[in-house]
């Protein structure tokens, strides 16, 4: 039976909630203060990794640690403020990341990825957006043997639990696959399932020009208030009131914000991260998404030039920029390959939504008939987008769902 349906948040997460709930014959209408794809979605690496079975724990050994207190890293900086506020969050965060924690949320949240390339393909192809789409996998570049090697065991296990495929490439064999990589490198894991975007808000965009093509509405509005109404939901913006019996919050960053005026808590904190676009010198050519995996960043080959992604930074949401880590990180990446002018006027910043379990919220809100919650997917927002909006719109249906939900459920926590 249709259904009226708010969401609220257009990045990856809430435009393909809305297309598979628009799908199903849901009127649905997309509520967001930008237009689609220009938060979140907009500045990540672009890859859907449908290797990425293991979430990124809080590092707990004394050699990661020690390398990180002096707050120079590339792949990890903090600022005391932000670190003071997240203060309990990222204290079960470390909790945990305990390996015998760990190793139980791996499974679970494996289950989530391993529908990601599938949940991605008939959005692509309902979009037209094969031309934004490449499928051969990405590059994940060591400096050392020690850690190729450490890595090519933790490959293979990965490789042999989770299904997915890679090869291990020694330093002749990297060479010819990206010439124009530093000499000197050990080597890389080529991860073969990934996929590739080389301008993820577009995707965002044509997902949700997908959406509008499936009778759904986007609303161009920042939101005021949300609130009960008799038996469903009203939203307050600044464009206009909305009603209607169901309302999904997938808001990134700022869900918890709303979720609070609810009544309702959930442990969220913030891991922000900048981008760049650069030219290259010369004749240099990048042709697969790479990390320089030893130092923390990713060179990706997109079309507004080669990006370069920064680590995490854990600093209050709104905080002002520092680009001390993105300079770093440049510095390395020239080293690493030939980088040509900057070619943003400014760096972009944005803040990836994190729960201390690593695991994303999806599902009913505690005791708030008709709201749903769908955030928290830290640094797989892009790649889980389609598989929790698959995921999401079963549950809304009242149909069983395609795994195990309960490892995503608020109430968890």
């Amino acid at each position: 039976m249709s259904r009226e349906i708010i969401v609220l948040g257009a990045g990856m997460v809430g435009v393909s909630i809305a297309w598979h709930l628009a799908r199903r014959g849901h009127s649905v209408v997309l509520v967001d203060r930008r237009e689609p794809g220009l938060e979140t979605s907009f500045g990540n690496a672009g890859l859907i990794q449908r290797e990425a079975v293991k979430p990124y724990a809080f590092p707990r050994d004394l050699a990661t640690l020690a390398r990180v207190l002096p707050n120079r890293a590339v792949d990890i900086r903090y600022r005391i403020d932000g670190v003071v506020r997240a203060a309990s969050p990222l204290l079960a965060y470390w909790h945990q990341s305990a390996p015998r924690r760990y190793e139980s949320i791996v499974p679970e949240y494996a289950s989530l990825i391993a529908l990601s390339l599938d949940t991605h393909a008939p959005m692509i192809e309902a979009a037209g957006a094969e031309g934004l789409v490449r499928k051969e996998g990405w590059l994940e570049v060591y400096r050392t043997a020690e850690g190729l090697e450490a890595e090519r065991r933790e490959a293979e296990e990965v490789a042999s639990r989770f299904q997915v495929n890679h090869r291990p490439l020694d330093a002749a064999a990297l060479h010819a696959l990206e010439p124009h990589l530093a000499g000197g490198l050990a080597g890389a894991i080529h991860w073969l399932d990934a996929w590739s975007v080389a301008d993820p808000g577009a995707l965002v965009q044509a997902y949700a020009a997908a959406f509008e093509a499936e009778g759904g509405r986007v609303m161009r509005a920042a939101v005021e208030d949300i609130g009960r109404s008799g038996s469903g939901w009203r939203v307050a913006t600044d464009q206009g009131a909305l009603e209607a019996g169901e309302l999904v919050l997938a808001m990134g960053p700022w869900s918890g914000d709303w979720l609070a005026r609810q009544g309702l808590s959930i442990p969220l904190f913030v891991k922000r991260g900048y981008h760049m676009h650069y030219a290259t010198q010369g004749e240099a050519r990048l042709g697969h998404w790479t990390m320089d995996a030893e130092v923390g960043y990713v060179l990706a080959p997109m079309r507004a030039g080669i990006r370069l992604t920064t680590g995490a930074e854990l600093a209050r949401r709104e905080a002002p920029a520092r680009h001390g880590q993105l300079d770093a990180a440049e510095r390395a990446a020239r080293r690493f390959f030939p980088l040509g002018e900057r070619l943003d006027p400014e760096p972009w910043k944005g803040a990836r939504p994190c729960t201390p379990d690593m695991k994303p919220v999806i599902g009913p809100a505690p005791g708030r008939q008709g709201l749903w919650l769908a955030f928290g997917h830290g640094h797989q927002g892009f790649t889980l987008g389609p598989a929790t909006g698959k995921l999401l719109a079963e549950m809304i249906d009242g149909e069983p769902t395609s795994i195990d939900m309960a490892p995503f459920r608020a109430d968890r926590f």
